[in-house]
Parts: C-alpha cells; sequence; structure tokens
C-alpha cells in the first residue's frame, strides 16, 4: 500500500504571505494527522484518542455533518451527489490537527480521495472561520484524471475567511508528494494579481507512541497557539490601516 494511505503523523510547518497593500510574510512550526478513513478504528497509538478523550484526540464531531456520525458514509454520499463516486473507489485519507488538551481549530482540513490504484482522484478542502462558520471546496480535474504533483486545481472564492480581504477572486490550489513529504500550497488571486500564498508541508511519521510523544514535546499547546497566531496577525494588520471588509452572510449552498 503507498505510504500515502498509511497513518501519519507529519511534523513541518505552515508559511502565509499576503502580497498586497501591506506585505506580510510569517512561518510557524506545524504538525498534522493523515488518517484513512477506511481503517479509522485500527488507529492506536499511546497519547492519541480516538473518539475518546486523551492528550490528543481525534472527534468525528469536528468534521463531516458535526453530529458525530461516521465520516467514511458521509464522505461517499457527498461525492456520489457530485458524481465522483466511481473515480474516487478507494481510501479517503483525512489531513487534520487533532484536539490537543480537549481543544482545536482547523483553518483547513483536507479530505484526498483515491481511487482503488491509490491514484488521487479529488480533495474536499474543509474551511473553518473564527466565526464558528465552514464551506468545503470539492476540487477535481474536469475529466476526473488523477491528480498529479504540482497540478493547479481552481475554485472560486466563495467564504469570508479574513476580514482583511474580500469575498472575490479564486483559489488556485496544488497537492504534492515527494517521498515522506506531504505539501499543500494555495494562491488567492484577484484581477489578475496574487493576492495571497500559503504553504503548508510536513514529513510524514508512523502514528505511534514515539510521534505523539515528540508532538508533545514540541508543541504541546500547538492548536490554542494556531488561534492567537491568527489574531496576532490581525491586530499587526489592523494597526497598519488594511482595508477592513465585514463578514457577509455564509453561502447557501455547504459545498463549492
Amino acid at each position: 500500500m503507498p505510504d500515502a494511505l498509511q497513518p501519519a503523523v507529519c511534523f513541518g510547518a505552515v508559511m502565509h504571505e499576503r502580497h498586497v497593500q501591506a506585505h506580510n510574510r510569517f512561518v510557524y512550526p506545524s504538525a498534522f494527522l493523515r488518517l484513512p478513513l477506511g481503517r479509522l478504528d485500527q488507529v492506536r497509538a499511546p497519547l492519541l484518542g480516538i473518539e475518546r478523550a486523551n492528550l490528543f484526540s481525534f472527534r468525528s464531531r469536528d468534521h463531516g455533518a458535526r453530529d458525530g456520525s461516521p465520516l467514511l458514509p458521509w464522505i461517499r454520499a457527498l461525492l456520489n451527489e457530485r458524481g465522483l463516486a466511481a473515480a474516487c473507489d478507494g481510501e479517503i485519507v483525512l489531513q487534520t490537527m487533532p484536539r490537543i488538551l480537549g481543544f482545536v481549530f482547523n483553518p483547513v482540513s483536507f479530505w484526498f480521495c483515491h481511487d482503488r490504484a491509490g491514484g488521487l482522484r479529488a480533495v474536499l478542502a474543509e474551511v473553518n472561520n473564527t466565526f464558528g462558520e465552514r464551506h468545503n471546496y470539492l476540487l477535481h480535474h474536469a475529466d476526473l484524471r488523477p491528480i498529479g504533483a504540482g497540478d493547479e486545481l481552481r475554485a472560486s472564492k466563495r467564504f469570508h475567511v479574513s476580514p482583511f480581504f474580500p469575498v472575490r477572486g479564486e483559489y488556485r490550489f496544488r497537492f504534492e508528494q515527494r517521498g515522506a513529504v506531504h505539501a499543500v500550497s494555495i494562491e488567492l488571486w484577484d484581477g489578475g494579481e496574487r493576492q495571497l500564498s500559503t504553504r503548508l508541508a510536513g514529513r510524514a511519521e508512523a502514528v505511534g507512541g514515539a510521534s505523539m510523544a515528540k508532538w508533545l514535546a514540541r508543541q504541546p499547546f500547538m492548536t490554542l497557539g494556531v488561534v492567537a497566531r491568527i489574531h496576532w496577525q490581525a491586530l499587526r494588520l489592523a494597526l497598519r490601516r488594511v482595508s477592513f471588509f465585514r463578514k457577509p452572510a455564509p453561502p447557501l449552498e455547504e459545498t463549492t
């Protein structure tokens, strides 16, 4: 089985760069889980609880329907509604941050949908904002061919994330796996100009006691830090008098 389909802990960094009005760039250390949903009940590791409390815990209620129901039927139903079930008939891997000490905020989680041969056919980007709202972007090639490393997939921006950008323009996504390194790059373009660049990358290690202990030693309050850093960067932009956009109503459709 390809390494991309194995349960993993990934250690790396997230980069965020604003290109317009007030240039701003930062890089923070990060870590995330990659969990194959077809074998979620088989994932076992010290410090990590699957649907139960622990220092690190993964809860189905943080994703999908948000009601605690199993995630695999939810994503399968969504793929079927969009005519992607036949192409995405293999493993689905959810890349996300777990709860740490009971708290989590995932700006974006990714559902990697594969065919039976292990080819990546679609990706669902599950986006959350700090107002408690969420929206999904379903990404795939028009002809449903496998998504290759560096292929660009586009989606019109429909959801308010930052008050320093309007709900306008388009996202350009790229997904890569090079050996043990998994990376996602996202750019926001508007009016022919690049507005924002984000890159999340991490090197995979097997889920186990050693990897979870390393995470605890390196970043025991990482999920709290995500929210703190979002507000710190927002304060910096506000002090620089960057244009502010009020939050509109969320889109009626849950998935673009």
